[in-house]
């Protein structure tokens, strides 16, 4: 199915191969049904990068105020002794608090690909216009099962605490586009020509999107973990 709801919050890190196994656990058996307990968390995947040492999270939520909500805010200023000692082995944090504009087909197939892009000179309206048309293709094509896009809109927040613990200011992607799919030569090929840089460039985004493939490690919605 579609991104559930109508925000979302992607983030991208990665964490030395030393600790990476106590990470995993914790973001799976603590951070996961502590963030999916909050009202609005709705479902919440992890994806590993293909070749590569990052992971990129992404919680669906109901809606863009969940990130300014009381029990959310409560869960950042007050993390636990485990979050506490985790918190600092992230690195390269980019979190991208988001509504979501854009979102056909499926989220959950076994491969992904994201793209980080900025707008150049196109309006947001323009752009969701044209995105919207290239993901009910993306969402049949063989191969593929969906185009996802996101747009960051961070509310008005001062630092909280588990951003002071993890140290330097978490980064921050403008648009986000998400295509998944179940062949990954598939995912490839749409990121080689539909998702290349020359027609991102025409659609309005600016130069050099970030773009990276990813399996998916672990999904869970928050009535799995109640």
């Amino acid at each position: 199915m579609a991104l559930l709801g109508h925000a979302a919050l992607a983030m991208w890190w990665e964490v030395a191969h030393s600790v990476r196994d106590e990470l995993t656990d914790w973001h799976a058996h603590e951070h996961w049904p502590e963030r999916l307990a909050i009202p609005g968390f709705l479902r919440a995947s992890r994806w590993t990068e293909v070749g590569g040492d990052c992971f990129f999270v992404l919680y669906e939520l109901a809606d863009p105020a969940v990130l300014a909500s009381a029990p959310y805010v409560a869960r950042l200023k007050a993390p636990t002794p485990w979050s506490t000692r985790m918190m600092p082995l992230h690195r390269h944090m980019v979190r991208s608090q988001c509504r979501v504009l854009v979102s056909r087909g499926a989220m959950t197939g076994a491969h992904a690909v994201t793209l980080r892009c900025s707008a150049a000179t196109a309006q947001a309206e323009v752009l969701t216009g044209q995105l919207s048309a290239l993901a009910e293709r993306a969402a049949r094509q063989p191969g593929t099962v969906g185009l996802h896009v996101l747009r960051h809109e961070a509310p008005a927040l001062a630092a909280t605490t588990e951003q002071k613990i993890r140290g330097l200011a978490d980064g921050a992607a403008d648009w986000v586009i998400m295509v998944s799919g179940y062949d990954p030569a598939a995912l490839q090929r749409w990121a080689e020509t539909e998702l290349a840089d020359p027609a991102l460039a025409a659609l309005g985004f600016g130069p050099a999107p970030l773009r990276q493939a990813f399996t998916l490690a672990y999904t869970a919605s928050a009535a799995d973990l109640r």
